[in-house]
C-alpha cells in the first residue's frame, strides 16, 4: 500500500504542475516519490518481482497523469456524435507505458552500477526519450517536462538558449539533487554534508530563475520593422458545420470577419488551419481556375499591399506512369490515377501564383498512419475501426516562408501541431522568418484544457526564437504573442470575430535557433558512454577474476 502511494504522490504532483491551471514548481519534487519507491523496493523490499513491481507501480503513475493532464482528448467526438474513448485510451495507455519502459531501464542500470550512476542514466535516458518523442511517427510530445513552465515566461527567458529541452534538464536534475538529499538524510551522513547537498539544491534552481529575470527585464532587441494583421476567428463547429459547409459560404462568413476588423492599413489577413473550402478540398494544380481563390483576389485587389495567408485542405493527382509521391493513394473508380492530400497553408497576392507549405508534423492516427508500409498490411482498416486513418497526408520537407513583396513580413506558416516542436520551429527562423503565423483548428475537444495547453505551448516559441507570434484559430484563442512569450492581446473561445495587432518583426537568431535541441544530443551520446562504460566495467572484473 505504501508503494501504491508514493506512485500517486508523484502521479498527483506531476498533474497539478501542469499548464495551465497547475503550479508548475510542484514539478521539482513531483518524481522524487517514484525515485524512492523503486529504490526502497529494490534495495530492501521482500517482494519477489522486484522489477515487475517497479515497473507496474511506475505504470499506474504515469497512466493517472496522462489521464489528469491529457484527458481533454475524450472531448473529441466520432462520426456518431459520441464521445472518443479511444481518442483518449490509445495516448494515454501507449504514453504511460513508454514513460513506464524508460523508467524500468533506469532501474535496471541502477541495479547494475549502483544509485550515482543510476541517478545520471535516469537523467540520459529521459531527455534522449523526449527526444525520441518529438521525431518519431508516433511523436507525442505533449508532457516533456519543459513545457510545464508555460504560463511563467519571465522564469524560462533562458529557453532561447537551451529551449524547452532545457527545461527538461533543469527538473529532472532538480528531482534527483532531491533525492539524494533524502538519501544522504537517511544514511545519517553528517550534517555539513547535506547542508552542502542543499546549497547546491538551492543554486541549481534559483540561478536560472534569476538569468531569467535578468534577460527578461534587460531585454532590448530592436525589431526590423512592424506589420499590421488581422487574425479571423470565424468560429466553425469542427463537427457539424467545418467540414459540410459549402467553400463560397465559409469565405462569405471570413471575409465579413476580415472587413469587421478593417484598417487603415492591414498587412497580412491570417485565417485558421483548413478554412477553406469547408466541404472537399483545393485542387494546387487548378489554382488559377479556382473561384474561391479568385474571391480572395478580388478582395485583396481593393485591399492593397495585403497578403492573405489561409490554412486549406488541398490535394493534387498523379497517374501512375509519374514519380509518386510516398502518402499517394488510388483512386479506386481510376485505378490509373492517385491523389495525394495536404493541410495546406496558402498564400494568396493579387497578380502572383499562389504560395503553398504542407503540413509536416502530423498527427498520429488523424492526419498520418504511422508507419503504414509495415503496420497496414498487418492491421488493414483496424485504424478505422478506432477513429483513425488509413492513410496519410503528404508532407514538405523544409520549412517554407512566405514573404510578402510589400514590405518587410516574412512569415512562417506554423500548421497548428508543428508549434509543440521547438527545434522543428526554428528551421522557419533559419529560413528568414520575422515572425511566426500559427494557424489552428483546436476546436476538436471543445472548452477544455487542451486548446488552452496547446496557446500556452506557443509561448515557448516565442521565447525560443525571439519572434512575435500571430496565432488565428478557427474557434479560439487567437492570439498576439510578443518575444518575450507573453499574451499582449487575445480573443475568447467561441466568439466569432477578428483581431487585428501590430506584430514587430526580428531578424536574429537565437543560439537554441542555431544549435536546436543540442541537450538532447549530449544525453543520446551519454547513454552510450554510460553504456558502454558498463559494459568495460563487467569486462574487467571478468578478466580479474580469471
Amino acid at each position: 500500500m505504501k508503494y501504491i502511494f508514493l506512485s500517486l504522490i508523484s502521479a498527483l504532483l506531476l498533474s497539478v504542475s501542469w499548464p495551465v491551471y497547475g503550479v508548475p514548481f510542484f514539478i521539482f519534487i513531483a518524481l522524487v516519490p517514484l525515485l524512492v519507491l523503486e529504490h526502497d523496493i529494490i534495495k530492501f523490499s521482500k517482494i519477489k518481482h522486484k522489477g515487475w513491481a517497479v515497473f507496474g507501480l511506475s505504470y499506474l503513475c504515469f497512466v493517472v497523469w496522462n489521464i489528469i493532464s491529457t484527458g481533454w482528448l475524450y472531448g473529441s467526438k466520432n462520426p456518431d456524435g459520441s464521445q472518443s474513448l479511444q481518442a483518449v485510451a490509445f495516448p494515454v495507455l501507449v504514453n504511460s507505458l513508454l514513460y513506464a519502459i524508460v523508467f524500468q531501464l533506469y532501474s535496471v542500470y541502477k541495479k547494475v552500477q549502483g544509485t550515482y550512476w543510476g541517478l545520471a542514466f535516469f537523467v540520459a535516458i529521459w531527455l534522449s526519450f523526449e527526444k525520441f518523442h518529438l521525431s518519431w511517427e508516433l511523436s507525442w510530445p505533449w508532457l516533456n517536462l519543459g513545457n510545464v513552465f508555460s504560463e511563467y515566461p519571465k522564469l524560462i527567458q533562458w529557453y532561447d538558449t537551451v529551449g524547452a529541452t532545457g527545461g527538461s534538464l533543469w527538473i529532472l536534475k532538480v528531482n534527483v539533487l532531491v533525492f539524494y538529499a533524502l538519501r544522504i538524510w537517511e544514511a545519517g551522513r553528517s550534517r555539513k554534508a547535506l547542508v552542502k547537498h542543499l546549497a547546491i539544491l538551492g543554486v541549481l534552481i534559483s540561478v536560472p530563475v534569476v538569468v531569467s529575470l535578468f534577460k527578461y527585464y534587460s531585454f532590448d532587441e530592436k525589431p526590423v520593422g512592424e506589420v499590421k494583421v488581422v487574425m479571423i476567428q470565424p468560429a466553425l463547429d469542427p463537427y457539424t458545420e467545418k467540414y459540410t459547409k459549402d467553400s463560397l459560404s465559409i469565405l462569405k462568413d471570413i471575409m465579413e470577419l476580415a472587413h469587421t476588423a478593417d484598417a487603415a492599413k492591414v498587412d497580412y489577413y491570417l485565417a485558421p488551419e483548413t478554412a477553406v473550402p469547408g466541404y472537399g478540398s483545393l485542387s494546387e494544380k487548378g489554382f488559377h481556375q479556382s473561384r474561391l481563390i479568385g474571391e480572395i483576389k478580388g478582395f485583396l485587389e481593393t485591399h492593397s499591399h495585403s497578403a492573405f495567408v489561409s490554412g486549406a485542405s488541398t490535394h493534387q493527382f498523379f497517374f501512375s506512369n509519374e514519380n509518386l509521391p510516398p502518402s499517394a493513394y488510388q483512386i479506386q473508380a481510376q485505378p490509373e490515377v492517385w491523389v495525394e492530400n495536404y493541410n495546406t497553408a496558402l498564400q494568396i497576392i493579387p497578380k502572383e501564383e499562389v504560395q503553398t507549405y504542407h503540413k509536416a508534423k502530423l498527427v498520429p492516427g488523424v492526419e498520418i498512419f504511422p508507419y503504414m508500409k509495415t503496420l497496414k498490411p498487418l492491421l488493414g482498416d483496424a485504424m478505422l475501426n478506432l477513429g483513425g486513418t488509413v492513410a496519410s497526408l503528404g508532407t514538405d520537407e523544409k520549412r517554407k516562408v512566405f514573404r510578402n513583396p510589400y514590405n518587410k513580413g516574412a512569415i512562417a506558416p506554423v500548421i497548428c501541431y508543428e508549434s509543440i516542436y521547438g527545434e522543428f520551429v526554428t528551421d522557419y527562423v533559419k529560413n528568414g522568418a520575422n515572425f511566426l503565423g500559427i494557424l489552428t483548428n483546436d476546436s476538436w475537444w471543445g472548452e477544455t484544457q487542451g486548446y488552452k495547453q496547446l496557446l500556452s505551448y506557443a509561448r515557448l516559441r516565442a521565447i525560443e526564437t525571439r519572434r512575435e507570434i500571430a496565432r488565428a484559430a478557427n474557434s479560439g484563442v487567437s492570439a498576439h504573442i510578443n518575444a518575450l512569450g507573453e499574451i499582449e492581446e487575445s480573443t475568447f473561445y467561441g466568439d466569432k470575430t477578428a483581431l487585428y495587432s501590430a506584430i514587430k518583426l526580428y531578424q536574429g537568431e537565437t543560439f537554441y535557433t542555431r544549435a536546436g535541441d543540442f541537450i538532447s544530443r549530449i544525453a543520446i551520446f551519454s547513454i552510450g558512454f554510460l553504456v558502454f562504460y558498463t559494459l568495460l566495467d563487467k569486462y574487467q572484473n571478468r578478466k580479474k577474476k580469471k
